[in-house]
């Protein structure tokens, strides 16, 4: 029976799986996010093909059989990316240019599955609506350094939730994985639900 490996190191969504009863291999893929062929593209595009790449750099560190799960996330805000701030003074920008607006929240989706030689990768997109926020606010949170490394430079699940009072669409995707669409894709690939549960 395959695995189920989870091709990165976020762990939200190592803890979506887990709390929905999967017990995930973790292999980091170690792909480079930024460089100009992924940044040419548009957000929409983009998540896609960084997780179709993380999937398979993992599908060749591996040599057993393996259910491989890439994902890719970022916030779209009037057609810009907004990645992983990586530092304050990122983080501070982004969150005073959301303050009080909507953006989109696109993750990518890759599916392998080693054994049946399968593939299955989509987008799924939440719309995602903020309050305004004070400088207060904005620097407290930066200030507890959880929005440098995630997308969009905020949290559903985490410090940011006071900020985020409305979504259109899937909160677990937000989260870093959509699970509907992940028991959707398994599904289609020959796994019932219970079944991919009992996956190591």
């Amino acid at each position: 029976m395959p695995r189920i490996v989870l091709a990165s190191q976020s762990k939200s969504r190592r803890r979506l799986l887990e709390d929905a009863g999967l017990k995930p291999t973790i292999v980091v893929s170690h792909v480079d996010e930024e460089t100009d062929f992924f940044n040419a593209m548009s957000p929409q595009d983009m998540v896609i093909a960084l997780a179709i790449a993380k999937a398979h750099t993992v599908r060749e560190l591996i040599d057993y059989p393996a259910i491989i799960i890439g994902c890719d996330s970022t916030f779209d805000v009037d057609g810009e990316s907004f990645g992983k701030p990586g530092n304050a003074e990122v983080a501070t920008s982004r969150a005073q240019k959301i303050s009080g607006r909507s953006g989109l929240l696109h993750t990518g989706h890759c599916i392998i599955d080693t054994e049946k030689g399968k593939e299955i990768a989509d987008r799924v997109t939440t719309k995602v609506t903020f309050s305004k926020m004070s400088d207060a606010e904005i620097a407290d949170y930066v200030a507890s350094g959880e929005p440098l490394q995630v997308a969009g430079g905020f949290t559903l699940d985490g410090f940011g939730s006071p900020f985020i009072p409305h979504i259109e669409g899937d909160y677990t995707n937000v989260v870093g994985i959509s699970m509907p669409f992940l028991r959707s894709a398994l599904a289609q690939l020959g796994y019932a639900w219970p079944q991919v549960k009992e996956l190591a």
